[in-house]
């Protein structure tokens, strides 16, 4: 391809053709089947067309189209296997690879916003892209001070094209919905398009990978890469080798799934604590594992490594803005969820308008749905597994299932679609590995409110401020001494 495709009209027609070629392929089906084929081969068959054609499509495609395929990557874990294999390669490639735009393009992004003379800030600089993504490729060069450094420059016509492609997608969403049972993509599509501007921003997502690496500077197990420079379209970042994370899911050792599962969750919580900050593009593309930190005064011994592995964090271009970290009322809600009070869940979560008003429920039916989903919080290391998360996810679907008439009575308030989103994204990753994780450290350390003593503390501090605020007010009436200029207000 030499281009990025632009024009609306290409797109769509693009697009346009996948809900066909869905239809065709399953009258192909009935004719193999009326032609004596069995069943389960046929339908292995044309899932495995569909695979090709969705993915082919998408990345081609880039923008919206690549971003939804992303987005859905992390749930394949959800679906029933004999539908599951033949996605799992082409959603592997979409993860980390896509047709590249030509030299002479990135070339000209480059001239345009960094200047004709772009090339004196590099000491080398590869023409063949390191990794593409939706809105951007990414190509390995050598800052002009020697550091390996990752350019990531914006296909032009970014924006346009994903609020086209998104456009496009969310009319036929309803036919990706067999992709991941259970789950509704049309708002998952909606959020995407809500994310567009800050995406397509470089210097807000430079602003937020510089709080991240300040932050997380000294950290042992989690590595965030430098911000070097910064202009529109053009974002540059200290390079980082490492297995990506789609590598480990596919041939990782046992050792290494659960190492990056551990550290994933932990990134999950603690990102917000620590910055103020939730990273919302949790797709195995955005993650490496790197091998252990050299120690220049105690060199690694012949053998192994000299401690464990780390994560390192790639992609700041989607973040939600938590100043005080993951609400309090997650970690309220899933410790009184575990200690069984279901009258205590069910009331949170119609403050928080998760049961609206004119909704009227069984606490205890609620609780029944939500304690199989928390099943990793209630034991002190849990195996997430494909199988586990493909019985959550018929238990939901399936609209015989009590949990599936329930959850449609569930609201999601907009300041926690995004929480959702990234925490259920999380989860697919985790079960795509594999990995066995201590779940309850990470909350125990990250979560507000999910231990006992940490609840009564915001408690004490709450009453602490309203007790502020009376003596603030008994001071803002009390009586005006002599010699205070009249008509003047006391400040308190």
């Amino acid at each position: 391809m030499s281009d990025l495709p632009r024009k609306a009209v290409t797109r769509t027609a693009k697009l346009a053709a996948l809900p066909l070629g869905f239809a065709g392929r399953a009258t192909w089906g009935l004719g193999k089947r009326i032609g004596g084929k069995s069943a389960e081969l046929v339908a292995r068959e044309v899932q495995q067309r569909t695979a090709d054609q969705l993915f082919k499509t998408l990345g081609e495609l880039k923008g919206g189209a690549m971003k939804l395929g992303q987005a859905l990557s992390v749930f394949e874990s959800a679906l029933p296997e004999e539908i599951a294999g033949p996605y799992r390669a082409a959603l592997t490639k979409l993860q980390e690879a896509a047709p590249p735009l030509p030299a002479r393009t990135v070339h000209g992004v480059l001239a345009e916003r960094i200047g004709e003379d772009w090339r004196e800030y590099f000491l080398e600089f590869e023409d063949t892209p390191a990794a593409a993504a939706s809105i951007g490729q990414v190509h390995r060069a050598v800052w002009h001070d020697g550091r390996e450094v990752a350019v990531k420059v914006q296909y032009p016509g970014a924006g346009e094209a994903l609020l086209s492609d998104l456009a496009q997608l969310s009319r036929f969403a309803r036919l990706l919905g067999p992709l991941v049972p259970g789950m509704d993509i049309k708002p998952l599509i909606k959020e995407l398009r809500d994310r567009v501007s800050e995406e397509l921003d470089y210097e807000l997502e430079a602003q937020a990978q510089r709080e991240h690496a300040a932050e997380f500077a000294d950290d042992p197990d989690v590595v965030i890469p430098q911000v070097v420079h910064q202009a529109d379209q053009v974002l540059v970042t200290e390079w980082i080798d490492g297995i990506p994370l789609s590598e480990v899911i596919v041939e990782g050792t046992a050792e290494q799934r659960d190492r990056a599962g551990q550290l994933l969750a932990r990134f999950l919580f603690s990102g917000p604590a620590r910055t103020g900050l939730l990273h919302a593009d949790p797709h195995p593309g955005n993650f490496r594992l790197l091998p252990p930190a050299q120690d220049a005064e105690h060199p690694e011994e012949e053998g192994g490594p000299a401690g464990p592995w780390r994560l390192g964090v790639l992609d700041f271009g989607t973040v939600d803005r938590l100043p005080g970290g993951l609400p309090q009322t997650i970690g309220d809600s899933l410790r009184m969820a575990l200690e069984g009070d279901a009258a205590g869940v069910y009331g949170l979560l119609r403050e928080e308008n998760f049961v609206k008003e004119s909704i009227d429920l069984d606490p205890d039916e609620v609780l029944d749905y939500l304690l199989p989903i928390i099943e990793p919080t209630q034991v002190e290391e849990f195996t997430f597994t494909r199988g586990w998360i493909r019985d959550q996810a018929a238990r939901i679907a399936d609209p015989r299932s009590p949990a599936h008439q329930l959850g449609r009575q569930l609201n999601l308030p907009p300041a926690y679609v995004l929480i959702h989103r990234v925490t259920l994204s999380t989860i697919g990753v985790l079960c795509q590995l594999g990995a066995t994780v201590r779940m309850r450290d990470e909350l125990d350390t990250w979560l507000p409110g999910f231990l006992a003593e940490t609840a009564d503390a915001a408690e004490v501090v709450d009453a602490a401020e309203v007790v502020d605020a009376a003596e603030a007010a008994e001071v803002a009436e009390a009586p005006e001494e002599a010699d205070e200029p009249e008509g003047e207000t006391v400040q308190a």
